[in-house]
């Protein structure tokens, strides 16, 4: 049977809350292992640029993968969704390259109103062309449409996001309240995803004999996810093994070295006195 340009049901949550929980534990976790890895920047600048890599990696994997479980849930009515490998893979490398430019804009340059006014807009947009360009993967027997002002709402939603995230990585430095930035913080990133999802609507040309994704997809989508799930994993046991790294600014053992100084000669933050040799066993 063959129609013109006909409008699909197009529906986000296929396999109910499943797919939206777990994309926004995937947001938190990469959040949680960025912020850690930052702090950890600060206590040993040596390594800066090591921790500042990890944690640009943690967030950026974090993101994407948010990103693709959700879509495990997407579906439209009457036709069957298929993803481009190649388009795929390339929203993952924007996502992390994104993210390392924010990451190390702050981490160096410290977290000046300017500095993260530049940062998180260039972060921000950058997430938001990885949501986009991870749609345009998409192929169905359709086309995809999207509606201006919604669109405009989510890269709103994520400027707003990657400069608070940005922020919460040079300010937030105790363990607890890392944990509670990173819950915001995947409120805020899963709230763009589906943001942008709203603003979809496929108007089909052909109509198959299914109406959600087949098994192969589902595979697919899992293969595709399996590597940043694997990096993250990685992270979190550098993150949880580092021989300080769970201790909080407030600590009285943790050490606190002066961070290094920024480009334009200051420093991120005011100068502390460590309150004992720090005991470095030689780790990132």
């Amino acid at each position: 049977m063959t129609v013109t340009a006909s409008a699909a049901t197009v529906s986000d949550f296929y396999y109910g809350a499943v797919t939206p929980v777990a994309a926004y534990l995937m947001a938190c976790l990469g959040a949680a292992l960025g912020l850690r890895c930052t702090t950890r920047s600060l206590r040993r600048p040596q390594h800066r640029a090591r921790w500042l890599a990890l944690g640009a990696v943690s967030i950026g994997c974090g993101i994407w993968t948010m990103h693709f479980i959700a879509m495990i849930g997407f579906s439209v009515e009457g036709a069957l969704v298929n993803y481009d490998a190649t388009k795929t893979l390339l929203s993952l490398v924007v996502a992390i390259a994104v993210v390392a430019v924010g990451v190390f804009l702050v981490g160096y340059r410290g977290g000046s109103p300017l500095n993260l006014g530049v940062a998180g807009t260039v972060t921000g947009l950058g997430v938001a062309a990885m949501h986009y360009l991870g749609m345009a993967a998409i192929h169905t027997n359709g086309t995809l449409h999207y509606d201006p002002a919604t669109v405009a709402l989510s890269i709103v939603i994520a400027v707003a996001a990657a400069t608070a995230a940005l922020w919460a990585a040079v300010s937030i430095h105790a363990l607890w309240a890392s944990l509670g930035a990173s819950l915001v913080m995947g409120v805020a990133v899963t709230g763009m995803h589906y943001t942008g999802m709203a603003a979809v609507s496929v108007h089909l040309t052909n109509v198959a004999g299914a109406s959600q994704s087949s098994a192969d997809l589902v595979a697919f989508l899992l293969v595709m996810l399996a590597g940043p799930l694997l990096v993250l994993l990685v992270a979190a046991v550098i993150v949880m093994f580092d021989p300080d790294m769970m201790l909080g600014e407030t600590e009285p053992k943790a050490s606190v070295p002066v961070p290094a100084p920024m480009f334009g000669g200051g420093s991120v933050f005011p100068a502390k006195q460590p309150a004992e040799p720090s005991q470095s066993r030689g780790s990132w």
